[in-house]
This record gives structure tokens, sequence and C-alpha cells, in this order.
């Protein structure tokens, strides 16, 4: 079986986060696993945005250079796929997106000031998934079902309540894509979130089809 980490933040575009490339790659690899998305905070408060003189394309270029530089020193060790943590203006909620390239982030240059179901509709005629991270942490806010991939049933961070049984719950409920992400952002924590799967997943438009198949187990911390 193969283990895929699906939340983890870096420290060279996401202020929160404390880890390096070196530790991120020793840190998963040790663990056992093949595969990590790296899902770097985007919006206003992630680092460099302030620092780019109001240029969404010199932004867009230090956004991604955090995963270049971690897929390449990552090379023959860890597959690293392009995700992101979205967070709109409207409020302190957070959503992972998986299937985003650089030709999506620079040609949609007002996804922050967007909401949950204008894009969804952006993100289904792109072939991306949306997913709503940690949905029942303190000040988050209740998204309309519909608007959804999915949600985050198991978040790993060790310093929220994310109340992942709730979560896991409502996504029963209604249906929805599961995922479970460790939310990587200091190298005390151990990796110990993400899914399993019988075949290796090495690019996005794989892990898109394994999430919408269902055909995987989700590690929840074990």
């Amino acid at each position: 079986m193969f283990k895929t980490e699906l939340h983890c933040h870096s420290k060279s575009v996401s202020e929160c986060a404390r880890v390096s490339n070196e530790e991120i790659i020793e840190k998963y690899t040790n663990a056992g696993y093949t595969t990590l998305v790296l899902a770097n905070h985007f919006n206003l408060g992630t680092q460099y945005f302030h620092k780019c003189e109001n240029s969404y394309d010199d932004f867009i270029t230090a956004y991604l250079k955090g995963y270049e530089d971690l897929k390449k020193d990552a090379e023959g060790k860890l597959n690293v796929l392009l995700g992101m943590e979205l967070r709109f203006k409207e409020n302190s909620n957070d959503y992972l997106v998986f299937g985003i390239t650089e030709e999506f982030l620079r040609n949609n240059d007002v996804l922050y000031n967007m909401n949950p179901e204008s894009f969804s509709k952006l993100a289904r005629e792109n072939g991306i998934l949306f997913i709503q991270a940690h949905p029942f942490r303190n000040s988050m806010t209740i998204v309309r079902p519909q608007f959804l991939d999915g949600v985050e049933v198991f978040n790993g961070h060790m310093g929220h309540d994310s109340r992942n049984e709730i979560a896991e719950a409502w996504a029963d409920k209604f249906n929805l894509i599961k995922t479970s992400g460790t939310d990587f952002h200091y190298n005390h924590v151990p990796a110990n979130a993400g899914i399993l799967t019988e075949n290796e997943i090495t690019d996005m438009d794989a892990l898109i089809k394994i999430l919408k198949s269902g055909e995987y187990t989700l590690i929840k911390g074990e």
C-alpha cells in the first residue's frame, strides 16, 4: 500500500509554518510516504503577498516557487503535488483545492474575492476538487454541501480541536468525498494522516480520480 499526505505546509510560503523542505522530505520519507500534496495557504495573509507591490503575477510566482523548490529537492525521494489551502475574504473558512495549475492561477486573479458558491462553479468548470478543511473547528462557518466536493474528516493539527467525528458524520450525511491530512506545520508533529492506496499516486490527475472513486483508506492518526 502507498501513503499520500493531502495537507502539508512549508515555511517558504505559509507564514504559520516552521518546516523547511529538508525537514518535510525527511519526515515523510521516514514515515513511509510516497506522495505529498503541498497545500500552502493562499489568502491575503500569505507570506510575500504584501511584498509583491500589488502585482498578482509576482505573488503567483512567489507562491509557486515554494512548490517548485520542494518538488526539486524531493526528486527521487517523494512525489510532490501542487495543492492549496484557499481562504476567501468573507470569513475564516479554509478550503483544500486539488487540481490547480499555474495557468489557472494566473488567469483567475480574484480567487480570494470569491465565495464558496462562485468558486465551486469555477472549480467544476476546470475539473478541480473543492474540499472544506476542518469544517467544524472553532471560527469555521457551515457551507451548503452542494457547493463542496468533499470535507476533511480527519485533521491532525494538534493545536486545534477540529471535531473530526462531526466532520465525518457530515460527509456521510451528504455523501461528500472524505479526506484526511496532518495539516503539517511543525517538525515535532508526527506525519500520520492522509490516504492509503493500492497504487502509487504520482500526479494530480491520479489523485483526483482516486478521491472521486473512493478506492482508498483514510489514515487517521494511526
